[in-house]
């Protein structure tokens, strides 16, 4: 499945919740997945531009080697929304990454809700993301 393809089908999912605050609240729930422990919660990790402690780690899959991300944040609805980045740019190939830029938030209607700096801070995180996908 192509990236593309896979972010059309979180979209479709997300929509299928009638109401934004809903969605909202379903990638909250989804966040709770994911877990970095304290001890790879360092400076390096963390996002810079994010005013919650947002941290990235990368591994390679060794079957496929495609990296897959791993994400943590201090505040529930920031986790969820990293969460989100990460799940959607997990197993996916560097070069999709790099150009496949994330439409969930305006698709499911969430840009309208989220303020501009946790949109700066979603944006630094794929930033970050490709960085990690390229090295």
């Amino acid at each position: 499945m192509t990236l593309s393809a896979k972010q059309d089908a979180l979209i479709e999912d997300l929509n299928f919740l009638p109401d934004p605050q809903e969605r909202l609240a379903e990638i909250v729930r989804r966040g709770t997945r994911h877990a970095l422990p304290e001890s790879l919660k360092t400076p390096d990790r963390r996002i810079p531009g994010c005013v919650s402690g947002v941290w990235v780690e990368k591994s390679i899959n060794p079957i496929s080697s495609l990296p897959v991300f791993l994400c943590d944040a201090d505040s529930p609805m920031v986790k969820g929304l990293a969460a989100l980045l990460c799940d959607l740019y997990s197993h996916a190939d560097p070069t999709e990454i790099a150009t496949e830029e994330p439409r969930v938030w305006e698709a499911c209607q969430l840009h309208k809700m989220l303020s501009p700096t946790r949109l700066n801070g979603l944006r630094a995180l794929r930033e970050r993301i490709v960085q990690l996908a390229q090295s």
